[in-house]
């Protein structure tokens, strides 16, 4: 199975503000996805902004992509990864999110 660190999502209780601050800090540029949601998209590691606090997690979230995403919930489920949020649809692809045995919480990924 292929897989790697494609991106980071950020949670962003000021979401106006942190998009500023990516933008200003690093020149990096963001695309509004509905109100609460901000990423790049076009780097070989992307960034996010949730801005819906309901939907964030606590820290930053690694996503990982994957060529076959019923396979890699399979093998997460079988190595020991306890899943966090089932499969899930959004704008460009579907994702699940799952912790490790360290409790650190990931994504894997599968890009439309």
């Amino acid at each position: 199975m292929m897989s790697r660190i494609c991106y980071v999502e950020l949670p962003a209780a000021d979401l106006p503000a942190t998009r500023a601050f990516y933008g200003d800090a690093f020149g990096l540029a963001l695309t509004d996805y509905g109100p609460s949601y901000s990423c790049t998209t076009n780097g070989d590691v992307d960034l996010g902004l949730q801005g819906d606090l309901s939907e964030a997690t606590t820290a930053p979230l690694a996503v990982i992509a994957v060529d076959d995403l019923e396979a890699c919930l399979e093998a997460v489920t079988q190595a020991g990864g306890v899943i966090t949020k089932p499969l899930f649809a959004f704008p460009g692809g579907r994702r699940f999110h799952f912790r490790d045995p360290s409790g650190n919480e990931l994504a894997a990924l599968k890009a439309d």
